[in-house]
């Protein structure tokens, strides 16, 4: 996300050769434990991948938020991923992207690990074809808009805000909206506590729910029929994960909400059988928890065909880049400052929010330029 881009007036290499990659894995402390319907967080982490070339072009992204397996994500692209890819071209990024992909085959390890390395260093690769190019990736990869509409997840339990408070913070921080969270007691309760954010927000501000698979079809439909008057913008993940795809599709069709998954997907294959089944109309696939930006591309494709919105589950340095490039992008995503301290503290030139939205880097590749002093601070040392 920084350094060695292509000269301006001269002639792009036209070869970018793998010559060695390095990682830096960064772990923060969040100022509390924030709590969904049934998980908890104390820390945001992340990976930053620097994919090295002989031509003097340095590729760097981060991506991840894999906090309970970030060392082992990290010794997974070191071990399986890098001895494939030295010596390969990094514009020939979809044979780069399928000699890293063994890494996912372990049936014994948690198939997460494996995708989230392949991201890392993919995102890293199309960010070292950017700067190679001249050109940041939004407009590499379509170039449809230049800026984005942004929300914030919020609504966790146990915040020591008011459900007014919150809304009132973000629309004081200059964003679009709030994905609020539910799940975690009855449709009445959380029906309750989303009616109290609309009552705060008023009716230009954005409001979508997020159960992260809490409920059953019947708990979501009633939450969905109770909420029906107060302009939600998409019920994100309402059914528990063991038949979900049937359960979104008859939340969708009996209550009439716009539902929204994918980020609990692995791949392509699987966000294709929710826009077969019916089951959703925003697909959030997560293009850091999955194999990289190459990946999440091979979805939007999908969804154009499906009539579907592409979303993207957080991540907004490499998100807001992917949803700009298309047409039927919605929302980047991100958290507040303490949920989530690295979006706000480790891009150096992260513009300010205007009108809801974030204007995309007009320099090449991600355009991100990283706090190196903030790096440090949190740096996991591997050896």
């Amino acid at each position: 996300m920084s350094s060695s881009t292509a000269p301006a007036g001269v002639q792009a290499t036209p070869k970018l050769t793998i010559s060695h990659v390095e990682t830096i894995p960064i772990r923060v402390p969040l100022g509390r434990v924030y709590r969904g319907s049934h998980y908890q967080m104390t820390h945001r982490s992340t990976i930053i991948t620097r994919v090295h070339t002989e031509e003097g072009i340095v590729g760097e992204a981060y991506a991840g938020d894999e906090d309970a397996g970030l060392l082992e994500i990290d010794a997974i692209i070191h071990r399986e991923i890098v001895p494939s890819l030295l010596g390969q071209d990094g514009f020939a990024v979809e044979r780069c992207w399928e000699l890293a992909r063994p890494a996912t085959f372990d049936i014994l390890r948690d198939r997460r690990l494996g995708l989230v390395a392949c991201a890392c260093v993919d995102s890293a690769i199309w960010d070292a074809i950017g700067k190679a190019l001249g050109q940041p990736l939004w407009r590499l990869w379509g170039g449809f808009r230049d800026t984005i509409p942004m929300i914030s997840i919020g609504g966790y339990y146990d915040s020591p805000l008011s459900v007014a408070e919150q809304v009132a913070e973000l629309r004081e921080r200059g964003l679009a909206g709030m994905k609020f969270k539910v799940g975690g007691l009855t449709p009445a309760e959380d029906a309750k506590r989303f009616k109290e954010a609309r009552a705060a927000a008023g009716p230009d501000f954005v409001l979508a729910a997020d159960a992260n698979q809490g409920w059953s079809v019947r708990d979501a439909i009633a939450f969905s029929q109770l909420v029906a008057d107060d302009d939600l913008l998409w019920f994100e993940e309402p059914c528990q994960w063991h038949n979900d795809r049937r359960a979104m599709r008859d939340v969708r069709m009996v209550a009439g909400v716009r539902v929204c998954a994918g980020q609990s997907e692995f791949s392509a294959g699987g966000c294709r059988d929710l826009m077969v089944e019916g089951a959703i109309d925003v697909c959030n696939f997560d293009a850091s928890w999955s194999g990289g930006p190459t990946e999440w591309r091979r979805v939007a494709g999908m969804a154009r065909a499906f009539d579907v919105q592409m979303g993207h589950h957080e991540e907004p340095q490499v998100s807001s880049h992917l949803l700009a490039s298309i047409p039927h992008g919605g929302y980047a995503e991100c958290f507040d400052p303490d949920r989530d301290p690295i979006w706000w503290n480790l891009i150096a030139n992260r513009p300010p929010l205007v009108d809801g939205a974030i204007a995309l880097p007009t320099e090449p590749g991600f355009g991100w330029e990283l706090d190196w002093e903030y790096v440090d601070r949190y740096r996991l040392r591997t050896s």
